[in-house]
């Protein structure tokens, strides 16, 4: 049997990888008790909306990479192909959360979309080699379980 890993890579067409990550995102969701919707249509800018703490928050998933040792990251952009190029678009203001699901550590996370970087955030679960502490998003903050937490505190 493969690992993780190599079932994700496996999948060769990313919309394979999409639909694999959107329901393990939602199983996350379901086994906390948390109601999920999900849009009749693909063209929305967020792949699901969670019910917590009484709120209904946009939630675009993503499927992490392997970065770098010690980092996986995420595109925080949605690339279309037009007749002259290509089209980029964050999700400001279109989505509150990217959901990640990292398969190299089977994490997920929660991130804000108003934390997140233009274009690619890296996230880091293991300390770099040369002992930075300052600008690193650390998986740690984001694991799924924390943010619902604070999610369902009362404003």
């Amino acid at each position: 049997m493969s690992d993780r890993t190599t079932c994700y890579e496996n999948l060769e067409q990313p919309q394979k990888r999409g639909h694999a990550t959107e329901a393990i995102v939602r199983a996350a969701f379901a086994v906390r008790d948390i109601p999920v919707l999900v849009p009749t249509s693909d063209n929305e800018p967020y792949d699901l909306v969670v019910e917590v703490g009484g709120r209904f928050h946009r939630i675009q998933c993503k499927t992490a990479y392997r970065k770098s040792e010690g980092t996986v990251a995420f595109e925080t952009v949605v690339t279309r192909r037009r007749g002259d190029g290509y089209d980029r678009e964050d999700y400001h203001g279109r989505a509150e959360y990217f959901a990640v699901y990292d398969p190299i550590n089977d994490n997920r996370y929660l991130i804000p979309v108003s934390d997140a970087a233009d274009g690619k955030m890296e996230i880091r679960f293991r300390e770099p080699n040369n002992g930075q502490r300052v600008g690193i998003n650390w998986a740690e903050d984001y694991l799924l379980e924390e943010r619902l937490a604070d999610l369902r505190r009362p404003r």
